[in-house]
């Protein structure tokens, strides 16, 4: 019996004809074809951080979509807080473009991206002028999280109080201002990164934790009561907001209490709520029109995310797990694979693998419908690539049929 390598070089002439007449630019008109409808979030993930070709990409698309589509919202795997300095400078021009990149990005190859500040500076410029409902929007979608710490709820449950407060009567908020501030105590109590391995040292499951949570709790409820008057009396995105920052304090609180946990399910529920946390800002954003979002694959996909911690295998389902599982149709996944990274040590893949069966197509970058490459493929199916670089993560080939289109770039160059 021949080995499956060998079955598979039998075959990849083959297929590689047939893939090829199914390969077509990265514009939004070929992207578009694979849907029945347009998506209301059209996911674009990336299998590494940090590297300009991508992003620069992304941007191309995000133009397209804008100008032939009518997309208007763009979302990426950034703290959501720190995107509303984002959003307030691409719609109103509030702040410098040097301060937004700095102030408006939550991890370093972001802020400090040639390509997201050409992002930030083009939706500007495509703004100026334009009246409000033609406006392009900038969205943080991950929480105020980093993988060591998770930031304080203050600036999330006081922007929420005071929204409320300036709103409806005060005897129907559940606390003052004053009170927030003596149970929040010093932030750098919350941030100690030293809690992510010790639950001994968080304060998630403190006494004043505990009733925050409940007033946090009390918050959002009266700002879902009080929603018609609200949008009335303000704007609907101001009210948008206003919800922004009760997921944000409610999340981030429940955060913090599993922090404080000692059970052997810490670790995954911690993970899993980041992944719930990411899921409901895309929901919300999914409300207000159609948006492109930028994440790693493993955000993105809709099947159960994996990873090792400290030795301990976790499993949880990603946030476009969870909103592909709400919007059906109304999400779409598009996962970028490459084929070289050479300056990480990550070679011309072997050619029994999916990778290595795109990489022998001419273009530099295609989109692929990923449901016609697994009917192409048929019962031959390729090997697992494993990346020499713990950076990149490679396409996983039992997964084809979950994902809507593989976005494949043939190089990608140090910058």
């Amino acid at each position: 019996m021949k080995s499956f390598k060998r079955r598979f070089n039998d075959t990849v002439e083959g297929m590689a004809t047939d893939i090829k007449d199914t390969a077509h630019s990265v514009e939004a008109a070929a992207v578009m074809r694979l849907f029945r409808t347009r998506p209301r979030l059209l996911a674009l993930g990336e299998p590494t951080h940090g590297e300009d070709t991508l992003l620069e990409l992304r941007n191309e698309l995000f133009r397209h979509l804008v100008e032939q589509e009518g997309y208007r919202t763009i979302a990426i795997e950034s703290d959501c807080m720190m995107g509303l300095v984002v959003d307030d400078y691409v719609t109103s021009g509030t702040g410098t473009l040097d301060d937004v990149m700095e102030r408006g990005f939550s991890h370093a190859w972001f802020n400090a991206s040639a390509p997201n500040r050409e992002l930030v500076r083009w939706m500007r410029a495509y703004n100026e002028g334009r009246p409000a409902s033609e406006r392009l929007r900038f969205a943080g979608f991950d929480g105020p999280l980093e993988m060591t710490e998770a930031a304080s709820p203050r600036q999330a449950l006081t922007a929420l109080h005071g929204y409320l407060s300036a709103r409806v009567d005060a005897d129907l908020l559940p606390c003052t201002a004053q009170t927030l501030d003596r149970l929040l105590g010093a932030d750098d109590r919350w941030t100690n990164p030293s809690a992510m391995m010790d639950p001994a040292q968080s304060v998630g499951q403190s006494a004043e934790a505990g009733q925050l949570r409940l007033l946090a709790d009390d918050l959002v409820a009266l700002l879902d009561e009080q929603t018609p008057h609200l949008i009335m009396t303000t704007s609907r995105d101001d009210w948008r907001r206003a919800r922004l920052y009760g997921r944000t304090a409610t999340g981030l609180l429940r955060y913090h209490h599993w922090m404080a946990d000692t059970s052997p399910a810490r670790m995954t529920r911690l993970v899993g709520l980041r992944g719930q946390m990411m899921a409901d800002n895309l929901l919300a954003l999914a409300e207000r029109g159609p948006a492109l979002v930028h994440a790693h694959n493993g955000h993105l996909q809709r099947h159960k995310s994996t990873m090792r911690m400290g030795g301990m295998p976790l499993e949880w389902w990603s946030a476009g797990a969870i909103v592909s599982a709400h919007l059906g149709e109304g999400f779409a996944f598009l996962a970028t694979a490459l084929g070289t990274i050479r300056h990480q040590g990550v070679d011309t893949p072997p050619p029994d693998t999916v990778e290595g069966l795109l990489y022998a197509l001419p273009a530099d970058h295609c989109v692929i419908d990923a449901h016609q490459l697994a009917t192409t493929l048929a019962d031959t199916r390729p090997a697992p690539r494993v990346s020499p670089w713990f950076g990149y993560a490679p396409l996983d080939p039992a997964h084809l049929t979950d994902t809507d289109g593989i976005v494949f770039v043939k190089d990608v160059p140090q910058t």
